[in-house]
């Protein structure tokens, strides 16, 4: 019976232990996830352009397509 008990225990005690480290793994991963969408912001990505000295182009990209020849 007393062996029974603290085998409960030893498992309500390793259950809860993996609870707080799944929070703060999702915590971890909720944060890269945000510190990245900050980073593919356009905002962002013209200003760290302008740093390395490259301007922006005033004209949109055009889409090259090539036909195959049969």
């Amino acid at each position: 019976m007393i062996a029974s008990a603290h085998s409960a225990d030893k498992k309500v005690f390793e259950i809860s232990r993996l609870s707080n480290e799944a929070k703060e793994l999702r915590s971890a991963f909720m944060d890269g996830r945000s510190k990245l969408m900050r980073l593919k912001m356009e905002s962002t990505i013209e200003k760290k352009v302008v740093e390395k000295g490259l301007e922006i182009s005033e004209v949109p990209p055009k889409k090259i397509r090539i036909k195959r020849q049969e």
